[in-house]
């Protein structure tokens, strides 16, 4: 279902978004530690992930914030 990288980037969503409780931006992501991957790749796989229901964008120009769903799925 989902890719090494995939997970781990939902992975860091989740545990930044609990953290802050603000949505999370690809750009956010793309300066996390152990992420080496550009913002506009970053988008690309969160598209994916929005696409599978696992997070969602609360508006337009915001970042991403977890699905219910989303939340379960780093745990396994």
């Amino acid at each position: 279902m989902l890719d090494d990288r995939a997970k781990y980037l939902l992975k860091t969503l989740v545990e930044r978004y609990i953290a802050d409780g603000q949505p999370v931006g690809s750009r956010t992501l793309s300066k996390a530690q152990g992420i080496e991957l550009s913002p506009a790749t970053i988008r690309n796989v969160m598209s994916d992930l929005e696409e599978l229901g696992l997070i969602a964008s609360p508006h337009t120009s915001a970042g991403r914030i977890p699905t219910a769903k989303g939340y379960h799925l780093p745990s396994h």
